[in-house]
């Protein structure tokens, strides 16, 4: 399966479906495309095909080009094969493959063999291809010999074909029904009448640009595919969601009712099922490394963006384009979930969930940071973690659903348009359960990770610090011989916050969804969701450290660098939206600037720029050649040397560029070398 989620899309439909103009709108958005047409050209006076042969070629953009199997239907799984991960194909249509195959013109042949060169080829083909099918296994047995062998071998094909496939699709009027739902994309839900007239592009941008859902993972296939009102959810898609706030308008009066359950991960009897090993997207390995060559080439006066660079790389892979655009929507997720015990020592008692209420009604330093962001705001409710030096922070079953409502969390913003989640926390106690998760899984002192207690009047506490470290202690010394997995360290150390953040990165991974970690709970969400699927860090961008030690090593751990260094403590999920603006201008400027105009170097009057007068080659090495040019007519010839070349004459004495130490009489001291270094 590609970075973007899709190798190979298989789209199905009758007669008028619609069925090439959806599969034109999936690759709407490739900067070039290679459309193979397989259909022969038909007879001359056949007008009406070859009208509709001329409709397609006038739908396709003019930076696509054309290829032909139809002299030689073997030649298209050879086609397929010497694709490479850059290429796009897209393949129309099979059906006209077979009529060709079966014609007598390429008689004998092996029809089963060939069918499985191309099924063979998709499945080792690093390139995305989408190919076209008529569906006929939904007609009538034909009633005569070549149309019952037409069937037949059409039928093989597809099935073939849609088993080699990371996705099939049935076009039925138009509308598409995902059939086979590993790589489906949300903004595909209709086929466009008029692809050329851009509709196309917006039908494919969700899988074309990297949005889709694409998730695999162990579980009953048959479960995956059963109609969405028939999966058990135990109940939980009936709750309601927090509300959505933006801060520059009044809440939301009511929450946000679930009602759509998920596709991206397996059913079981009790729910859905989030698990160790599951393969999530990655971003697209091209697009980054081709996003920070383009900025050398673009016209800045100065050197560039500098470490901000990444920044471009980062949103480019996981937007799947060289030339990425700003987030637009921007959504910040607040986690209040407090912790008991010692954990909280030094905090004020109902100071989390004053600063949540302070969110919710538009107010405090990251309501206002939202507000100046143009992000929305959605304060969450996690369950309360029982003190950890104890008991277990939570049972497994509450694990279970806080992982899973994260999960729906970030579904929901996906759903929403949303393009970049930012995590933030509130919860009383938080930093000694995220120090408690690096204890866990990177190895490291609690003492060392655990941030300085510091209290409401600015002052340093040193002896709350003291009592956070010994019930870290004491809960690393109660679990000594628990298991040290992702569910039991949440369950015995994380607590409900971690909890419902690690669920939100793996649902963001899952959906494409950049997020932008700040502070200790998002980083220890991270340090969790890498031991259940390690593509989530890749999608997880963290703008500054804020100086937290917990931060610093989650950070190290999971090879994310700070952009940043400007040690802000606004609380968490706030430094992140200070720095914002920042990111999104440098996003303006990699997008929006020109490259750099080619330099012009005059040469002598009617001959090209930046060549010598005798029409020599450039030197080639990007500098500007100033060697002298050679004289246009002769001159006065210059004297052979005839004689030893003249050598210079050695001084008597030694002077000042003696290389050893010297002296001019034995009273003299040595002279001092006063640049500081002696020439060689």
């Amino acid at each position: 399966m590609s970075v973007d989620g899709w190798n190979t899309v298989l789209v199905l439909g009758g007669i008028r479906s619609g069925k090439s103009e959806f599969a034109e709108s999936l690759v709407a958005d490739a900067p070039t495309v290679r459309y193979v047409a397989t259909s022969a050209p038909g007879a001359p006076e056949d007008a009406e095909w070859a009208a509709r042969l001329e409709a397609h070629r006038s739908r396709r953009p003019g930076s696509w080009t054309t290829e032909e199997t139809a002299d030689e239907p073997r030649r298209l799984a050879d086609v397929v094969s010497s694709a490479g991960p850059n290429d796009t194909l897209l393949v129309d249509d099979l059906g006209g493959w077979v009529t060709v195959l079966l014609d007598p013109a390429h008689q004998p042949a092996d029809d089963t063999a060939t069918i499985a060169e191309l099924a063979a080829a998709l499945r080792d083909c690093p390139a995305r291809v989408v190919l076209v099918s008529p569906e006929v296994g939904l007609s009538l047995v034909p009633t005569t010999p070549l149309g019952r062998a037409f069937t037949d071998a059409l039928g093989a094909a597809n099935r073939a074909v849609a088993d080699a496939c990371d996705a099939v699709v049935l076009v039925v009027a138009g509308q598409a029904c995902w059939l086979k739902p590993s790589a489906v994309p949300r903004a595909t839900a209709t086929v466009p009448a008029q692809v050329g007239q851009g509709q196309g592009a917006q039908a494919g941008q969700g899988l074309g640009a990297g949005q889709g859902a694409p998730v695999t993972g162990t579980g009953d296939a048959s479960a995956r595919s059963e109609p969405a009102a028939a999966r058990p959810d135990d109940g939980e898609r009936e709750a309601t969601l927090p509300d959505v706030l933006t801060p520059t308008a009044p809440p939301e009066p009511s929450g946000v009712p679930w009602s759509a359950p998920t596709t991206a991960l397996p059913v079981v009897a009790t729910g859905l099922v989030i698990q160790a090993g599951m393969e999530l997207p990655m971003p697209d390995e091209y697009a980054g490394p081709q996003a920070v060559e383009r900025l050398a080439t673009l016209d800045v006066p100065g050197a560039g963006l500098g470490v901000l660079e990444r920044v471009v790389g980062f949103a480019a892979a996981t937007q799947g384009t060289a030339t990425p655009a700003p987030w637009g929507t921007v959504r910040v997720l607040l986690l209040h979930g407090d912790h008991a015990g010692g954990a909280a020592a030094g905090s004020v008692p109902g100071e989390s969930a004053r600063r949540a209420a302070q969110a919710r009604a538009g107010q405090g330093v990251l309501a206002r940071l939202a507000a100046e962001s143009g992000a929305s705001l959605q304060v969450v409710d996690a369950p309360a973690a029982e003190p950890m030096e104890g008991v277990a922070a939570l049972d497994h079953e509450t694990v279970e659903k806080a992982l899973r409502y994260g999960w729906w969390l970030a579904e929901e913003a996906a759903d929403a348009g949303v393009q970049l989640l930012v995590l933030a926390s509130c919860g009383a106690g938080a930093d000694a359960a995220a120090a408690a998760v690096l204890a866990a899984t990177a190895g490291a002192e609690p003492p060392a990770v655990l941030g300085r207690v510091v209290t409401a009047n600015g002052e340093i506490d040193d002896a709350a610090w003291m009592r956070r470290c010994a019930a870290v202690r004491d809960a690393m010394h109660r679990t000594r011989r628990s298991p040290r997995d992702a569910k039991d360290v949440l369950a015995e150390l994380g607590g409900g916050d971690i909890a419902v953040a690690t669920g939100v990165l793996l649902g963001a991974t899952a959906r494409r969804i950049p997020v932008l970690l700040d502070g200790p709970v998002g980083l220890a969400a991270g340090m969790v969701s890498r031991d259940l699927a390690g593509q989530a860090r890749h999608w997880c961008l963290l703008a500054d450290c804020g100086g937290h030690p917990a931060v610093r090593l989650a950070a190290d751990v999971l090879g994310l660098t700070p952009l940043l260094d400007l040690r802000l403590d606004l609380g968490e999920g706030a430094n992140a939206l200070a720095a914002l603006p920042l990111l999104r201008s440098v996003l303006s400027l990699a997008a929006a600037l020109p490259t750099r105009p080619e330099p012009a170097h005059p040469g002598p009057a009617g001959e090209e720029p930046g060549r010598e007068g005798d029409g020599g080659e450039d030197p080639g090495d990007g500098e500007p050649d100033f060697r002298e040019p050679e004289p246009a007519g002769p001159g006065p010839a210059t004297p052979e040397p005839t004689g030893p070349e003249p050598a210079e004459p050695e001084p008597a004495e030694p002077g000042p560029a003696t290389t050893g130490p010297a002296t001019t009489g034995p009273d003299q001291p040595t002279q001092p070398d006063p640049a500081g270094w002696r020439a060689g």
